[in-house]
C-alpha cells in the first residue's frame, strides 16, 4: 500500500514536566499520547520531530534546592536526569528532551522580550509588595509567615490558612514575617512589566475560530474568557529569583510561564545544532505543523499567551493545540495519601510499560474527557486483548508447530490471500460512506482516536484468530505437515500486518514479531502490501514477546509506591478542602469529645464556578439533603476544574460555622487530602445520598 501523498514537515511537543519533582502518570499519559502520534507520522513516511524539556525555573526551584542546601542547577540536573531515564522506560523518545535553563532559551526568550517591546506589546505598572529588608528581597506568598487572621492558627503561609482553610493576602497575617529569616516584611512598590495581551483580542478570537487550532470543547471554554476580557500578563520578577534577566532591567527576570514554551523552540535549536535556517523552515513557515500535546490546566498559557507571544513577535502560531483530560485512579483524582499518585519510575521497576501504553491507547480519543486507571480493568485488558488476542497469535505458532516443519515458512494460499486482504481493504463503514479498514486505522491515529484504532486492529485480531482455531495447525500438523505450512505462513503474515497496525502504540512488541520473522526494519505502514508477502523464509527461534500481567506485581508496586511518598500534606491551594496530615505531633491533640463534635454529611455538587480575583478558589454549591444548599469556597482549583464537579457525591463538614470571606459567606468545608495536582476530594460510597450522616 503506497502512500503517494507529499510528505508534511510537522513539530510535535509536549507539556514540559517541571523540575522539582518525579515523572508520575498524568506526565506519562501525555507523553504517551504525543508519541503515539509521532511514531505514527514517522511509519507513513512523514518528516516529524518530537520536541520536550524540563521547566526548570521560578519560585519552586529555588526554595527547593535552598532547603536541600545545593544550587538550582544541581538540582535540575539531577532531576532532569530521573525525568529523561523515566520518560524513556515507556517508550517516550523525543529527538530531543531539553532544558529551559539552556542558553538557546535564553536567546530566544530576549529576542522575543525585545521583538514585542519594541512593537509596543510591553508595559510597567508599579506594584506593592512584601519586602524583606534583612533578605533583600520581594517575597512570594509562600515565603511570608504569621498568625492567621480568621482562626489565629500560628506558622501559616501568606496566603492560606492550613489549619482552618481561609484564604488571604499576605498584608491580613498577623505579626507576619519573612519565612526565610523571621524579620517583619514592610511594603514596598517595584515596578512590573506586563505583555498587553488585550492588544491580540481580535487576532486570537480569528485564530481559535478559525480553522483547527482547537477542538470545539477548547473553543468553547475560550470564549468564556474573550466574555471576562483579557487582562495584561504580568511577566517579570524581582530578584533574587531563578532564571533570566530581563534585558536593560536592573534585577528583573523572565516570570517562569514566558520562557517555559519558549523551551519548545530553544529544545528544537538545540536539536538542529544552531541552524537558523532549518529552526525557522518550522517555526517561520506556514507550510510546515507545529502540533502540542498539553492537559487542559495549562490550557489559558498555550491557547492564549503563546500565540499572541508568537504572532506579536514574527513567529508562526501553533496549528494545533491538542488537550487531553486528567488521569483518575478507581475514579478519583490521583491521592498520595492513598498510595494511587503513581510515579513512573516505581510502575516501570514492577510492570511492562507497553501494557500501559496499550491500556491507555485503548481509553483515548480526541477530546479532554478525563481517563480511569483501574487496575482490575488494565489486567483485563491486557491479558485479555493484548496477550490473548494479538500476541499469542505469534506465540502459539511459531514454537513447537513450526519447529515440526524446520521453522521454514511455504506460500499464502488463496484462502490465505483472502485474509490478508481482508486485513488491509476490508470495507468499513463510516457515516454514509465508506472506507477500507487500513484507511480507518491510520484516520483514528490521525485524529487521536487511539481507543477507535484498538477496537478496529482488535476486531482484525479475532478474525485471524478465527482462522486459527478453524484450522487447528496442532492438530493439522500431524496429518498434512504441508497444508499446515501454508496455514502458518498466512497467520505469520498476518501478525506482521498487526504488528505493523499495532507499531504505534507498543513498538518494542511489534519489533520483537518483526525480528522474529527476519525483518531488520521498523515496521511501517509502507509494509500493508500484498506484494511484500514473506514466504519460503527462515523464521528466527521464538523469544518471549511479552507476557500477562502479574496481580502480584501490582500489588507490591503500589505499596512500594505509597511508602515512597511522603504523607505529610501542605497544601499550596489556600482553601475549604481540609487536607488530611499524618505530622500529628505539630497539631494541637482534640479528644474524642471534639472530634464528636464535627457533623459529617454527604453533599451532592450543584453548582460550581470560578472566583474572580482568586486563581486559587473554586465557589461551590452543595446540596445537604435536609440542610439545605450550602455555599463553599474550596482552594481545589488546582486539582479539579469546576465543570469537572458538577454531580459529585463529596464529604463535607456540615456544622462549620459560616465565616465572611471577601469572597462572599463560606458555609461548610470540603474534606480533601493530598496537595497539588494530586489533591482528592473525600468521596462517600456511591449508595450514598445527599444528607447523610457519616461516622
Amino acid at each position: 500500500m503506497n502512500n503517494s501523498s507529499p510528505k508534511r514537515k510537522i513539530l510535535v511537543t509536549s507539556a514540559l514536566p517541571y523540575a522539582n519533582g518525579s515523572i508520575h502518570l498524568g506526565h506519562v499519559l501525555e507523553g504517551i499520547q504525543a508519541d503515539v502520534w509521532v511514531r505514527y507520522q514517522k511509519a507513513i513516511g512523514n518528516d516529524c520531530y518530537f520536541f520536550c524539556a524540563d521547566d526548570t525555573h521560578g519560585t519552586p526551584v529555588m526554595l527547593a534546592a535552598r532547603n536541600q542546601g545545593i544550587t538550582p542547577e544541581t538540582l535540575i540536573e539531577r532531576v532532569h536526569q530521573e525525568h529523561f531515564r523515566d520518560l524513556q522506560a515507556f517508550g517516550i523518545e523525543h529527538d530531543r528532551y531539553h532544558s529551559t535553563n539552556s542558553e538557546e532559551n535564553r536567546i530566544i526568550s530576549e529576542e522575543i522580550y525585545s521583538e514585542l517591546k519594541r512593537k509596543g506589546h510591553i508595559s510597567r505598572t508599579s506594584i506593592e509588595q512584601a519586602y524583606c529588608e534583612k533578605d533583600r528581597m520581594f517575597l512570594p506568598d509562600r515565603f511570608i509567615k504569621g498568625t492567621c487572621p480568621n482562626c489565629k492558627s500560628k506558622d501559616q503561609y501568606g496566603d492560606s490558612c492550613e489549619v482552618c482553610g481561609a484564604t488571604y493576602g499576605p498584608k491580613d497575617l498577623i505579626d507576619s514575617h519573612c519565612a526565610l529569616c523571621g524579620t517583619s516584611p514592610v511594603p514596598k512598590h517595584s515596578d512590573h512589566i506586563f505583555f498587553e495581551l488585550s492588544q491580540f483580542q481580535e487576532f486570537l478570537k480569528t485564530w481559535i475560530e478559525e480553522g483547527e487550532h482547537v477542538v470545539d470543547g477548547v473553543r468553547k471554554k475560550l470564549r468564556e474568557w474573550f466574555e471576562a476580557g483579557l487582562q495584561a500578563w504580568d511577566i517579570s520578577r524581582d530578584g533574587p529569583y531563578f532564571g533570566f534577566k530581563i534585558p536593560g532591567e536592573e534585577d528583573k527576570y523572565f516570570y517562569v510561564w514566558l520562557d517555559a514554551p519558549i523551551g519548545y523552540m530553544a529544545a528544537s535549536l538545540n536539536f538542529f545544532q544552531g541552524d537558523r535556517a532549518k529552526f525557522d523552515s518550522f517555526w517561520k513557515n506556514e507550510n510546515a505543523e507545529i502540533v502540542h500535546f498539553i492537559g487542559k490546566d495549562i490550557l489559558y498559557f498555550h491557547t492564549l499567551f503563546w500565540p499572541a507571544m508568537l504572532n506579536g513577535s514574527g513567529y508562526r502560531t501553533p496549528s494545533r493545540v491538542h488537550v487531553h483530560g486528567f488521569i483518575t485512579v478507581n475514579g478519583e483524582k490521583m491521592s498520595k495519601s492513598r498510595g494511587t499518585f503513581i510515579n513512573a519510575g516505581t510502575y516501570a521497576k514492577y510492570l511492562d510499560p507497553e501494557h500501559l501504553r496499550f491500556y491507555l491507547a485503548g481509553k483515548l480519543g480526541p477530546g479532554m474527557d478525563d481517563l480511569d486507571f483501574s487496575f482490575d480493568d488494565y489486567t483485563a485488558r491486557v491479558n485479555s486483548d493484548l496477550v490473548g488476542n494479538l500476541v499469542n497469535l505469534v506465540s502459539r505458532i511459531s514454537t513447537g508447530i513450526l519447529d515440526q516443519l524446520n521453522r521454514t515458512l511455504g506460500v499464502v494460499s488463496s484462502e490465505g490471500k483472502e485474509l490478508l486482504n481482508e486485513l488491509i481493504f476490508q470495507p468499513v463503514k463510516v457515516g454514509n460512506s465508506e472506507d477500507t479498514i487500513s484507511n480507518i486505522i491510520k484516520n483514528s491515529y490521525e485524529s487521536k482516536n487511539y481507543a477507535r484504532a484498538m477496537r478496529e486492529i482488535a476486531r482484525l485480531g479475532d478474525r485471524v484468530n478465527r482462522y486459527v482455531n478453524d484450522n487447528a495447525p496442532w492438530k493439522l500438523v500431524k496429518e498434512d505437515p504441508e497444508k499446515t505450512r501454508e496455514v502458518v505462513t498466512t497467520v505469520l503474515n498476518a501478525s506482521r500486518f498487526l504488528a505493523v497496525y499495532l507499531y504505534p502504540v507498543v513498538p518494542k512488541i511489534s519489533e520483537k514479531i518483526y525480528k522474529l520473522l527476519g525483518l531488520g526494519n521498523q515496521p511501517v505502514f509502507e509494509d500493508l502490501d500484498l506484494s511484500k508477502v514473506l514466504e519460503k523464509t527462515k523464521v528466527n527461534p521464538y523469544e518471549m514477546i511479552t507476557k500477562r500481567v502479574d496481580e502480584k506485581a501490582i500489588t507490591t508496586m503500589l505499596e512500594e509506591n505509597k511508602r515512597s511518598i511522603p504523607t505529610q500534606s501542605k497544601p499550596e491551594e489556600g482553601s475549604q478542602a481540609a487536607p488530611i496530615s499524618s505530622n500529628v505531633s505539630e497539631r494541637e491533640e482534640i479528644s474524642v469529645e471534639d472530634l464528636a463534635k464535627v457533623e459529617l454529611r454527604v453533599g451532592r455538587i450543584v453548582e460550581a464556578g470560578p472566583v474572580e480575583g482568586a486563581d486559587k478558589l473554586v465557589n461551590v454549591k452543595v446540596d445537604l439533603g435536609e440542610l439545605g444548599i450550602k455555599n463553599v469556597f474550596a482552594g481545589i482549583k488546582v486539582a479539579y476544574q469546576p465543570e469537572d464537579l458538577k454531580g459529585l457525591n463529596v464529604v463535607v463538614v456540615a456544622n462549620l460555622k459560616p465565616r465572611k470571606m471577601k469572597f462572599g459567606i463560606s458555609e461548610a468545608m470540603l474534606l480533601a487530602s493530598g496537595e497539588g495536582e494530586g489533591l482528592s476530594l473525600f468521596v462517600p460510597h456511591k449508595d450514598a445520598k445527599p444528607g447523610d450522616k457519616l461516622k
